[in-house]
């Protein structure tokens, strides 16, 4: 079959990779210069199966509200007018509930242990090198009311197959020995040795040369304009070239939507209203002046939310969500107490090892749902297919989602217990 996938993401560039094993022709459409410039550009660098839990939990509410008046809160609600933003909001409070977390959690372990596999799959097929560390992701506390809720989060996602240890300070400083110099603030943290980190970016834009050099077609700094449809299925994608303004159409067997937080407008024009909204994430990376000294191992710093990872010569900090739209610069006041609390929180864990007086800043739009599940199978035109929604799980997810989407398209069931619309 000839498919058409829109967006060239870490989720849309997987896709392809998964459609052409099937032996499908495959053109990828993107507005962008190049693969991944955008969500997948400058993330948190996680591979987090084993941290997964969905935003939306009985707590979340409470501690919305708590966080309202901070700049610098691990998630800000910035009321809009926009009534997707208000209907997003009310899905996500219906969403915390004991029984939408159970549903919701079994489901992101799920899609995580088959992504895990996958990944391993991609990566020994293509050889690709990304700055990928698999050394778990170590997240540690620095009061013991924070163990105490750390140590009850890893007992509950232990009961959902997740191997989440318990570890005293020593073990932690045995598991990242550069935080020595912050050892006196450590009360202890949790481990996962199964998780990984990597350079989203550098994987996607690889992964990309594999499938041009494998046939597939890509349409890069083109505009998607829409759809033409008739009766129960999708006819063409119209398209148009920025550089000439030209507008064509492009007709193929299927169509796979995997355009991140625009995946919700676009199918909204024809009639298909996807429960995405976009939470707006930052990170900040900085060359390594003491890379000797720089820790190695993935992290997640509980006080500020923030995930530290290590990419080469580079480290990287990322986190916080706020949902302001589709807005991704990073002048407003609000954007920059984030970005500023970013590069100070690195310094008070690693003194001088980080050169903080050029860091770059960068801002993505994550595709949340409400419940944090994504949106994969087939829409209600039976050969538009949906990939989207991933939120802040979207490196984790991308090669499980591309291949179960590739293996759906193709008439196969994939080997993994997830709620596929459509399908």
């Amino acid at each position: 079959m000839k498919v058409v996938v829109l967006g060239a993401g870490v989720i849309g560039t997987l896709t392809a990779w998964y459609l052409l094993e099937h032996g499908h022709e495959v053109i990828i459409i993107d507005r962008a210069s190049a693969a991944a410039m955008e969500t997948s550009y400058a993330n948190g660098a996680q591979i987090s199966v084993c941290y997964c839990e969905p935003w939306a939990n009985p707590a979340a509410p409470l501690k919305l509200l708590k966080w309202l008046p901070r700049d610098d809160a691990p998630l800000l609600f910035r009321l809009k007018l926009d009534p997707h933003q208000w209907s997003w909001g009310l899905r996500f409070l219906s969403q915390c509930t004991g029984s939408a977390f159970d549903r919701n959690v079994r489901q992101l372990v799920a899609l995580g242990q088959y992504s895990h596999a996958a990944f391993h799959e991609v990566f020994a097929k293509t050889g690709i090198e990304c700055n990928r560390e698999e050394k778990g992701i170590l997240h540690f506390f620095t009061s013991q009311q924070a163990m105490d809720n750390g140590s009850h989060e890893a007992a509950v996602m232990q009961r959902y197959g997740v191997k989440r240890d318990v570890i005293s300070r020593e073990a932690v400083l045995q598991v990242e020995p550069a935080l020595q110099s912050f050892a006196e603030h450590i009360v202890g943290g949790t481990y996962t040795p199964e998780d990984e980190s990597g350079d989203a970016f550098v994987f996607a834009q690889k992964l990309m040369k594999q499938c041009l050099a494998r046939g597939a077609t890509a349409l890069f700094q083109t505009d998607i304009l829409g759809f033409e449809c008739h009766g129960a299925g999708v006819t063409r994608v119209q398209v148009k070239d920025q550089n000439t303004g030209e507008a064509s159409t492009i007709k193929a067997d299927a169509y796979v939507a995997a355009l991140g937080s625009f995946t919700a407008p676009l199918l909204r024009r024809i009639g298909i209203y996807l429960p995405i909204y976009p939470t707006k994430g930052y990170s900040a990376t900085m060359r390594l002046k003491q890379p000797e000294k720089a820790s190695s191992v993935s992290m997640l710093d509980d006080d500020f939310k923030i995930a530290i990872s290590r990419l080469g010569d580079s480290i990287r900090i990322a986190g916080t969500a706020e949902t302001a739209g589709y807005d991704t610069s990073l002048n407003s006041s609000v954007s920059k107490v984030r970005c500023k609390m970013l590069v100070e929180r690195y310094e008070q864990l690693f003194p001088g090892v980080a050169d903080t007086t050029e860091p770059n800043f960068w801002a993505g739009l994550r595709p949340s749902t409400p419940s944090n599940v994504p949106i994969m199978g087939r829409s209600k035109y039976g050969n538009l297919w949906i990939n989207s929604g991933h939120g802040s799980l979207g490196w984790t997810h991308s090669a499980g989602s591309g291949r179960a989407v590739a293996e759906l398209i193709s008439g196969k069931k994939p080997d993994l217990a997830f709620r596929f619309c459509g399908v």
